[in-house]
């Protein structure tokens, strides 16, 4: 990635709370902290790497407006409430100019229904089917290959990367993002065991994305059995995430790369998942809450707590035991010691 920003420039983009230094570059790269050449742009965004701006060789560097050091000679330092947060608003100049929003219009080689409804603002790419009663909304993207299913809707300024596909009566709101193979309504894996066969349970529900929501590649979605499998305002999914029919999200939600959510369950706001947590089905994450990568999380979790292990236990209670089952091979060793000692004393003459 490369940039052609001056330092000027660079402040009327950021609004920095303050500055430190100057320089005449121009910043064509942005790079970490200890790779950083001149030219360069980095930033400190985890506490941990502070020790590094001193020795950076960055032209302009993004620090938190406590920081209290001091640039080298020819850098500028910019003291922002959140590098990270700053760093984004750069990348978000650059992604515009890098990937541009493409013009209105319906490619020729597109299938569209007769009976849907496409707002003349947004674009639909090459290769994309929309089937019948489809809705497409104002400044909505659709690059190639996305599938509409029928009566699905779709809000204003949506973005749908190549193969993304919305079965039947899915419903996304406003300003939603689905990258690259994201499935929306697919069946949810429902079956009744009789007379010795699993006997599938229609699934005839819809999912329900909410404003502001991102889903990431390849992650699936399923239909509700009944009602809405539903993932509320602003909260954002990472890759290969699994979630299953009628599983409710709340608004404002974390949920990273390989977690899966079984039926029925429940996520309050602001809960963040790490990586390949799994949740049961038809329990309830509380406002909140927080659960370590790989959490196992079979039962109903407070609001505002933290959860790692698995089964889960509480995160500090969990890092304990870890602790504690390092120390177990010398425990054995010492049971046996003391084991060998009390033989030997009961073979002794009393």
């Amino acid at each position: 990635m490369t940039l052609a920003f001056s330092a000027a420039e660079l402040i009327a983009l950021l609004t920095p709370r303050a500055t430190r230094g100057g320089t005449t570059a121009t910043l064509r790269t942005i790079a970490a902290l200890k790779d950083a050449q001149p030219g360069d742009l980095s930033f400190l965004g985890n506490p941990k790497y502070k020790p590094e701006v001193a020795a950076t060789r960055a032209s302009v560097v993004l620090l938190p407006a406590d920081f209290d050091g001091e640039p080298a000679t020819d850098q500028l330092f910019l003291l922002v409430d959140n590098p990270s947060a700053a760093l984004a608003t750069l990348c978000a100049r650059l992604e515009a100019a890098l990937w541009p929003r493409p013009a209105a219009g319906i490619h020729p080689s597109a299938i569209i229904a007769r009976s849907a409804t496409i707002d003349p603002s947004a674009t639909v790419g090459p290769l994309c089917v929309i089937e019948d009663d489809a809705v497409i909304g104002p400044r909505t993207v659709l690059q190639a290959q996305v599938f509409i299913g029928r009566a699905a809707r779709i809000g204003t300024d949506g973005w749908f990367m190549s193969g993304v596909h919305l079965a039947t009566e899915t419903v996304v709101g406003d300003r939603v993002r689905l990258h690259a193979g994201v499935v929306l309504g697919s069946d949810g894996f429902g079956y009744e065991s009789a007379t010795g066969r699993h006997i599938k349970i229609p699934q005839i529900g819809q999912v329900v994305i909410g404003d502001d929501v991102e889903i990431g590649a390849n992650t699936t979605i399923d239909r509700a059995r009944f009602s809405r499998t539903y993932v509320g305002t602003g909260t954002k999914i990472d890759n290969l995430v699994m979630i299953g029919h009628n599983v409710v999200i709340g608004r404002h939600c974390i949920i990273c790369a390989q977690v899966g959510i079984s039926g029925s369950a429940t996520l309050e706001d602001y809960v963040v998942l790490g990586g390949q947590a799994g949740v049961a089905g038809h329990l309830t994450i509380g406002k909140g809450a927080k659960a370590d990568g790989q959490t196992g999380i079979n039962t109903t979790v407070a609001p505002g707590t933290f959860w790692k292990g698995s089964p889960c236990l509480p995160y500090q209670l969990e890092q304990r035991i870890n602790v504690l089952r390092q120390r177990l091979p010398d425990l054995f060793r010492k049971v046996d010691t003391i084991a060998a000692e009390l033989a030997e004393l009961k073979r002794l003459p009393r």
